[in-house]
């Protein structure tokens, strides 16, 4: 009896040893570069990630369980923002990650700001996600009431490798200042809130979908209000770059800040052609499933505008074959 046992055992040993391996190849990794984590980008992409992620031993779909890509296990990872994410993707460092529609745009083909850098031409798009808007950000009190105003202030514009450093430059010039003009911060997030509520700064660009939690944050313990980007600024700025859009924030977004006219960028999902097409196919078709619609719809409060419908919006860099493929299989291209 003893014998038996310990053959039994030895057995079962043996074939956990070789299951091991089997398991390990089972896996695969997949990150997603996102942003700061009180702006937009990071709480959308958690949800993504865990729309799309199946490790092995999940219950199957249905059984409330992943509707993900079978031993998918994604994450989130907070970055720069949209250079960084780009950059990252190129360079390998991260398989895919959000990057404002312009941004994307000029490295893929080396124009615009990217202008004398060799072009991303691995770049490729997995989704059109959602709109963001430039929040032009201070206090009632400031008496900056409109973009001129920054001349001669503290601003802060993020960090160089954000879309906000990107796009703060261009808003500026648009309306005939520099980023010379201001006395520029690099302030991200959090940082850049309590510098304003703190008088530390006089206002701060932001570039993030609709609520963001830093201004949400915000508007709770200051008297915040927004500065429209609009007029002949806005209009050079949109004629001149045809990924910007006049669009408003709504009042009430944030707790008692009045709404305002801005413009606005697409956000948008990157990967690299390098990345397998099988996988990416099954990315992007994990995204467009019914599970993953309820949980973008309770994730955050953008989630409700990611949809099929509208994740071909505004490309301008190729798809991926991978998400290409998807598209057609759904009748959204032909």
């Amino acid at each position: 009896m003893l014998k038996k046992l310990k053959s039994a055992v030895l057995a079962f040993a043996a074939c956990a040893v070789l299951a091991t391996p089997a398991l390990a190849q089972e896996i695969k990794f997949f990150t997603i570069g996102t942003g700061g984590t009180a702006f937009t980008y990071y709480p959308v992409g958690g949800v993504i990630a865990n729309a799309i992620s199946k490790p092995p031993g999940s219950r199957e779909c249905g059984e409330g369980g992943s509707c993900g890509v079978d031993g998918l296990i994604a994450s989130a990872v907070s970055s720069r923002g949209s250079v960084d994410n780009v950059n990252a993707i190129i360079s390998g460092l991260r398989n895919s990650g959000f990057a404002q529609s312009d941004v994307a745009y000029w490295a893929y083909t080396g124009t615009g700001t990217m202008e004398g850098q060799e072009p991303a031409t691995d770049l490729r798009t997995i989704a059109a996600l959602f709109e963001e808007h430039i929040h032009l950000v201070t206090l009632e009190d400031s008496g900056i009431n409109s973009v001129a105003d920054l001349k001669g202030k503290r601003v802060s514009v993020d960090e160089p490798g954000s879309g906000t450093y990107v796009d703060a430059g261009l808003i500026l010039e648009a309306n005939g200042l520099s980023l010379s003009d201001i006395q520029e911060e690099n302030l991200k997030g959090a940082a850049a809130t309590e510098a304003l509520r703190n008088g530390k700064v006089d206002a701060l660009f932001i570039v993030a979908g609709y609520p963001t939690g830093a201004l949400v944050e915000l508007a709770s313990a200051a008297d915040m209000k927004l500065v429209p980007i609009d007029g002949d600024g806005a209009k050079a700025l949109t004629d001149k770059y045809g990924f910007f859009a006049s669009s408003d924030i709504p009042a009430e977004t944030y707790e008692g800040v009045d709404g305002v006219t801005t413009v606005a960028v697409g956000a948008q999902w990157y990967t690299s052609a390098k990345e397998d097409d099988d996988l990416i196919y099954e990315i992007t078709k994990a995204l467009w499933n019914k599970e993953s619609r309820k949980l973008l719809d309770v994730g955050h409060a953008k989630g409700k505008t990611i949809t099929p419908d509208t994740a071909l919006n505004g490309i301008g860099v190729p798809l991926h074959p991978g998400a290409e493929r998807f598209y057609k299989e759904a009748g959204l291209i032909k």
